[in-house]
């Protein structure tokens, strides 16, 4: 390769360590305490408050032996591919980041700077597509087998394809802004990288429910009649401006029930899936309840906030690490295009090791929903019937293990779920269900 990617502009073998490592260190330390306090500040760690009767969940006492047995084979036929998938991304990310393979292979590449950049991020993206392929179809296969999925093999493929290129537009731009700064500035790049990352994520959330989710699903308007009328007028009694609420047609993709919150201010939106709309209003009403809960905390902006400070401070860390790893990766800093891969695989495992705390924080937001939605409706009965219709409709893991519970879980379990309610019963004056 030509030794102008590894001198001249990169700068020399070492650039970007000393003062630089340690400013960007002190700036990691300051991001991630603002970080934490904000976390500390808006999360709801109680969210039922004081003097709410303690209730165990007990999965056996709402759900029959043979639910219980069905939900335990279908996690049980899911844990493998889905352990066997992020196996596979710790492996490559590790290769990436502790061998110069990526180097190495990357340097066959010939042209400019910013070509070799982007076909290696591609290069890396394609294999690990190819070497998952086979994963995603074992466990589109147990999808079906289950009754949950209702794709075709094309248009499974398709959704796959549509993931990969909004991956490799993301993750590719990002990657090639990192090395183009670090080729400008090597010892300070992670500055205008963090500002970057912080805006970045801010503009996504924004603008994630017009451009992103109509790739995959079209939406209406919920058609008029007294569901529509039930949930604008609740919606008007929370307090929660909605102008409309959407309707997705999931049922192209799966039987599975679901509602979602996304985006905030002009592009804020309560969504739910056509396979819900057929099911009994009270538990609808239940489900929309819960995600003006959602709406009215503002979770997607505060979300968004987090997300945005975890990105920055992520580069910051983004930056000490490479210079940590560079040489056992094979490259001379985050300027050389052979570094992509390094870059790719720490964001990778930055994203795997960052989801469990994530989960945790996802999980009482959740529950300040279910609250909000038990104190909306004042209807724990139909709120235990709802969660267990889902429950059963979703095949949802009923008794899920301590690591399935912290790699994967970004809401209680209904278990969980369906205890609370008794114990907001209990805090209300009200018969338990």
């Amino acid at each position: 390769m030509p030794r102008s990617d590894v001198a001249g502009r990169v700068g020399r073998p070492g650039a970007g360590t000393g003062s630089g490592s340690r400013a960007a260190g002190i700036a990691l330390l300051v991001l991630g305490a603002v970080l934490m306090g904000v976390v500390a500040v808006t999360t709801p760690w109680n969210a039922l408050g004081p003097g709410a009767p303690e209730v165990r969940p007990d999965p056996a006492r709402d759900f029959t032996p043979a639910q219980l047995a069905r939900a335990d084979a279908f996690d049980a036929a899911t844990s493998l591919p889905g352990y066997l998938s992020l196996a596979l991304t710790l492996v490559i990310a590790g290769v990436l980041v502790l061998t110069p393979v990526g180097a190495r292979l990357i340097g066959r590449i010939r042209g400019p700077w910013w070509v070799r950049a982007i076909l290696g991020v591609l290069g890396v993206y394609v294999v690990s597509l190819l070497l998952r392929w086979p994963l995603g179809m074992w466990m589109e296969t147990v999808l079906r087998e289950y009754g949950l999925s209702t794709q075709t093999w094309g248009t499974w493929t398709a959704d796959r394809l549509k993931n990969f290129g909004l991956q490799i537009v993301l993750s590719g731009v990002a990657v090639l802004v990192i090395v183009a700064l670090a080729r400008k500035w090597p010892r300070t790049w992670w500055i205008p990288a963090s500002l970057g990352a912080f805006t970045l994520t801010v503009v996504l959330s924004f603008a994630y429910p017009v451009v992103v989710e109509p790739m995959f699903n079209t939406f209406t308007p919920l058609p008029a009649g007294q569901l529509r009328a039930d949930l604008l007028a609740m919606a008007a009694k929370d307090g929660v401006p909605v102008k409309d609420v959407l309707v997705a047609d999931a049922s192209r993709r799966t039987t599975a029930l679901n509602a979602y919150v996304s985006g905030f201010g002009a592009t804020r939106r309560i969504v739910v899936y056509d396979t819900l709309v057929s099911q009994p209003a009270d538990e609808v009403k239940l489900i929309v309840a819960h995600e003006l809960g959602h709406a009215k905390r503002d979770d997607v902006l505060y979300g968004t906030l987090v997300g945005a400070l975890g990105a920055a401070a992520g580069t910051c860390l983004l930056f000490i690490a490479v210079q940590a790893l560079r040489r056992r990766a094979g490259v001379s800093s985050a300027g050389d295009p052979r570094a992509v891969g390094l870059l790719v695989g720490l964001i990778s495992l930055g994203t795997v090791l960052s989801g469990p705390a994530q989960n945790v924080v996802s999980r009482q937001i959740e529950a300040r929903a279910d609250a909000h939605a038990l104190d909306l409706t004042r209807d724990p009965a139909t709120f235990v019937a709802m969660q267990k219709s889902l429950a059963v409709r979703n095949i949802s893991d009923l008794s899920p293990n301590a690591l399935e519970y912290l790699l994967y879980a970004s809401h209680p379990s209904t278990a969980e779920r369906i205890a609370m309610a008794r114990s907001w019963a209990g805090l209300n004056g009200l018969p338990r269900p």
